[in-house]
């Protein structure tokens, strides 16, 4: 049989054709934009590395602030990375079981009622709120009846900050469980609480502990609220006192005239950047799971 006309042309793209132009030149001008806004974001990640990483040592991470006039090399700040870690830990136990519970409610116990729409829009309206609102709410109801700044004070205002974003993506993630499990569980004779926790929870957890990682690491990058409820310490962290953190620390130290307080506040800040960098990392890692 013949093959006489039924050879198709081979179809190239023409680079001067108007629509072909076009898609080069939108191209070209997103790629040129891409690496524009990636230029701040590599050179503070380069100046961090450059003049965090010459002072950084074990020493670091167990010693007391230097006094002001102490020589170069003397100090470190493991008083604030105790005293992060102490007010994450308090933001976490406040914000995660009320947002997990919260997010258990809108969507499975009652999704379309009124109160879940008014619950669902204050907490998109919080995940927006400026953080030092959430300092001066923690002054009010903390700092105030106690009488004095504390680590407790700044583990509420972190917890308000994070609960949203731990309610939110935990919505998400139950939700995102299929129907069919759901009516397994049910057909097995599983109660509504059974399959809750027995299930839907289990299969919803990637999901939720992603959430919280990310809650985690905006926390733990926090200054205003802290500098209304915390404030900060030269001593060892005692939590019924104002409580120093890596955040608060590089504040106060980077705009010091002394040189250096203003390297060991270069040293902190590459730390902070590289714990909310991993965190990151691990969120992305457990939703890239979630996903497949």
């Amino acid at each position: 049989m013949s093959r006489i006309g039924l050879e198709h042309p081979k179809l190239e793209r023409q680079p001067m054709e108007p629509r072909a132009l076009k898609s080069i030149i939108l191209s070209a001008i997103t790629i040129v934009c891409a690496i524009t806004a990636c230029i701040p974001l590599f050179s503070v990640l380069i100046m961090l590395f450059y003049r965090g990483g010459k002072r950084l040592t074990f020493q670091l991470f167990y010693t007391l602030p230097p006094g002001a006039f102490d020589s170069a090399g003397v100090g470190g700040f493991g008083n604030a990375i105790l005293g992060t870690a102490f007010m994450v830990g308090i933001a976490g136990l406040i914000s995660v079981p009320f947002g997990i519970l919260a997010a258990i409610y809108l969507a499975e116990l009652d999704p379309h009622s009124k109160v879940s729409e008014i619950a669902r829009f204050c907490a998109k309206t919080m995940t927006g709120l400026p953080s030092i609102i959430a300092g001066v709410f923690a002054y009010a109801i903390v700092v105030i009846v106690m009488g004095h700044y504390s680590s407790w004070a700044g583990g509420v205002a972190l917890s308000v900050l994070m609960l949203p974003t731990v309610m939110l993506t935990a919505e998400e993630a139950i939700k995102m469980v299929p129907n069919p499990m759901r009516e397994a569980a049910y057909g097995m004779g599983c109660t509504p609480a059974q399959s809750l926790i027995k299930v839907i929870l289990p299969v919803a957890m990637p999901g939720i502990i992603t959430g919280v990682v990310l809650a985690v690491a905006r926390a733990a990058g926090e200054t205003a609220p802290l500098l209304f409820t915390a404030l900060f310490s030269e001593s060892w962290l005692s939590p019924n006192d104002p409580t120093a953190s890596l955040a608060v620390l590089i504040y106060n130290w980077s705009s010091s005239p002394y040189e250096n307080l203003i390297e060991l506040a270069w040293a902190a800040s590459l730390i902070l950047v590289v714990l909310v960098f991993i965190l990151n990392i691990v969120s992305r890692t457990i939703g890239g799971k979630i996903k497949r």
